[in-house]
C-alpha cells in the first residue's frame, strides 16, 4: 500500500531541491517525511587495455578528504541518455574516450532520503584525450590493476557507493 499524500512542500537550496511531504501511513498515521530531489547519475568502471582501472583521487569538501572515486558526474538536461553522461564524464575527468561500453544497470544509493539513480557502464577500448575538469574539481588520475582496487576496498580506503556498485556489477557480469 502506497503512502496518502495530504500536502507537499517544495524548497530550493542552491542545487538541491528538498520536498517535505505531509503524508497518511497505510496504518492511518500522519507524518512529515522529507527528502532531496536530486538530478539523476552516472558511473564509469574505465578498463585499460592492460586490464587496469582509470581511478580518481579526488578532494570531497563534504567529508574534507581526498577519496578514491571512479569517473562520475550528474546526467545535464542536454544529456539524451544516462550513456551520453557517461561518455563526457569520463572524457572530462580522465582525458579518455571509449569505443567499448557496457551498461551495467543503476542503482538508488539512498532510497530512503533522495530521488537519486545512478546508472552504472564499463567503459574499454579506452583512447587518450584532454582531461576537462570543472573549476571545482580537484583530482588525481591513477592506474591501478584490479588487485590494487581490490585491496583499497578491502582495506575501506575506496569508499566511493557508485564506484563499488559499479565493480561489483561488473564482477557479477563477467564472473
Amino acid at each position: 500500500m502506497t503512502w496518502k499524500i495530504n500536502r507537499s512542500n517544495i524548497e530550493k537550496v542552491d542545487r538541491f531541491q528538498i520536498t517535505i511531504d505531509e503524508v497518511v501511513l497505510p496504518n492511518g498515521d500522519e507524518k512529515s517525511f522529507s527528502y532531496i530531489d536530486f538530478a539523476k547519475g552516472i558511473c564509469v568502471l574505465p578498463i585499460t587495455a592492460n586490464g587496469e582501472v582509470l581511478c580518481i583521487k579526488q578532494y570531497r569538501h563534504v567529508v574534507k578528504s581526498w577519496e578514491w572515486e571512479l569517473p562520475a558526474g550528474m546526467i545535464d538536461p542536454t544529456d539524451i541518455m544516462p550513456l551520453d553522461a557517461a561518455k563526457r564524464e569520463l572524457e572530462e575527468e580522465t582525458g579518455y574516450t571509449a569505443e567499448y561500453w557496457l551498461e551495467l544497470g543503476s542503482f538508488y544509493p539512498s532510497p530512503g532520503s533522495t530521488t537519486e539513480e545512478i546508472f552504472l557502464f564499463a567503459a574499454a577500448g579506452l583512447i587518450p584525450t584532454e582531461q576537462r575538469l570543472e573549476n571545482s574539481e580537484q583530482l588525481d588520475l591513477h592506474k591501478l590493476s584490479m588487485e590494487e582496487v581490490k585491496t583499497l576496498i578491502q582495506k575501506g580506503e575506496f569508499k566511493h557507493g557508485a564506484g563499488l556498485a559499479a565493480i561489483l556489477r561488473y564482477k557479477f557480469i563477467t564472473d
